[in-house]
């Protein structure tokens, strides 16, 4: 069965998701190839185009929302964020001769 919606037919999921929604998602999800000031942009358009969604269209906010929560950070770490990953190290023993 194929997926057609306003006469496009959806290949993919990524592609069924554009056309019911409407929206762009690579808005909501960057690109590997991005710069730090295209995410900033990026980020700067699609938080405006969420606030246009939550008063015209609900559901397709939620997804957007979704979409910015789990978008991959393509590598990069947030600021100030720590690795969860700690080395231990043994305390070292001294002996304290009286």
């Amino acid at each position: 069965m194929k997926c057609i919606v306003a006469g496009h037919e959806a290949v993919t999921a990524k592609d069924f998701a554009e056309l019911a929604f409407g929206i762009d998602l690579e808005l909501f999800t960057g690109s590997a190839a991005e710069t730090d000031d295209d995410r900033k942009a990026r980020l700067d358009v699609a938080r405006a185009v969420l606030a246009e969604l939550r008063q015209s269209d609900p559901e397709a906010a939620a997804f957007a929302a979704a979409l910015l929560r789990t978008s991959p950070m393509k590598g990069r770490r947030p600021a100030g964020r720590r690795s969860r990953r700690s080395v231990r190290r043994p305390a070292a023993h001294s002996a304290v001769a009286a």
